[in-house]
């Protein structure tokens, strides 16, 4: 069963948690309107189904509600900000922002972040630079829950990839994906639905494929992109390497298995290599290397023939962004449908702060 909830009720909601947290209005106008983006595109394991998950960090010391967040080394075109362990939430756009001004100064910005905390949705910070016609990326680390191929020991997180670029007529080509098969988030939702994991998204303790979506309490692990090497998961374990370099180890946060986990009942890694979680932004101004109108009506081009490429049998050929694009506009009138069980977690989580749900 599930419940329809206007997105500005949920937003108006979720903003207020994030000001009683003690953010500024306006940080906690970012925190909500990134928070939300996820349920509006459809990607509820990423949305209000975790907020119950920030206010359990900011109550274990994890998050900084009124970080310094700021530049701490920086050239004309790249930058590491530190995010003093505020939410990622408001870290991740401040550091887009930079990386927008750079492009915007010498044609691309690039900023690796350290001390910060899940910054929701890659896609929304990418999708910060197209209003500037430029191109977007952003990508992550994050709880490490997910094993390389070969191995049961869990060292990687989901880590997900954006990319972001403008077209013309055509809407914007937006990629955001995680290098695992399927986030956690996805066994979140299957396990309140009472459901199976497909075969391929999960390993239990010793390695071996699982269907059960509670096997991570066990000792298992997700899987690389891919499941198992038979079927390329060696790839998804390198994408998952390469964000996890970007967006700990070139920046100075924690990386591997001591990246802190999203759950405030897990203990911190000892002996940590770093400071918080990590992420990598960069904006490409799109006339830094061919005039923006001649590459958006290109874009045009490749979109439009892509979408009209032969489909199999009763499916039709997607863009990336079409699905979540068409999803916004139908959630932004029709509402966003909340499980039983996310609903429960909100109303503890008003009745934590005096408010209503």
């Amino acid at each position: 069963m599930s419940h329809i909830v206007s997105y500005q009720h949920l937003r108006d909601f979720t903003r207020e948690v994030f000001v009683r947290m003690g953010c500024s209005p306006a940080d906690a106008d970012t925190a909500s309107e990134v928070l939300l983006s996820a349920d509006l595109r459809g990607i509820d394991s990423h949305g209000v189904a975790r907020l119950t998950g920030y206010v359990r960090l900011w109550e274990a010391g994890r998050i900084n509600t009124k970080p310094n967040i700021r530049i701490v080394h920086e050239t004309p075109s790249t930058a590491v900000v530190d995010g003093d362990s505020g939410l990622g939430l408001v870290v991740a756009p401040f550091a887009m922002a930079i990386a927008i001004q750079k492009a915007t100064a010498v044609g691309t910005g690039w900023v690796s972040v350290k001390n910060s905390n899940h910054f929701g949705i890659a896609g929304q910070h990418a999708m910060m630079a197209l209003e500037k016609d430029m191109i977007g990326m952003a990508m992550t680390n994050a709880s490490p829950l997910v094993a390389p191929t070969f191995a049961t020991e869990r060292m990687l997180g989901t880590n997900p990839i954006a990319v972001a670029i403008p077209a013309n007529e055509q809407p914007p080509f937006v990629a955001d994906f995680a290098t695992t098969t399927a986030a956690n988030g996805k066994l979140e939702i299957l396990q309140r639905k009472h459901e199976e994991a497909p075969t391929g998204w999960i390993q239990d303790k010793d390695g071996q494929s699982s269907t059960n979506p509670h096997e991570l309490k066990d000792g298992g692990a997700l899987l690389p992109l891919g499941g198992d090497r038979d079927h390329g998961s060696h790839k998804g374990y390198c994408l998952g390497s390469i964000v996890d370099i970007f967006s700990a180890v070139l920046s100075g946060a924690n990386y591997g298995p001591w990246a802190p986990p999203f759950v405030s009942f897990l203990p911190l890694a000892p002996d940590p290599v770093g400071q918080g979680l990590g992420h990598f932004l960069g904006a490409m101004r799109i006339d830094a290397f061919r005039p923006a109108d001649e590459f958006k009506s290109h874009m045009d081009n490749w979109i439009t023939r892509f979408r009209n490429a032969t489909p199999v049998a009763g499916e039709k050929v997607l863009i990336p962004g079409d699905p979540e694009r068409e999803m916004e506009t139908e959630r932004r009138e029709a509402g966003i449908p909340l499980l039983e069980a996310v609903v429960k977690d909100l109303q503890e989580v008003a009745g934590k702060f005096k408010l209503n749900f």
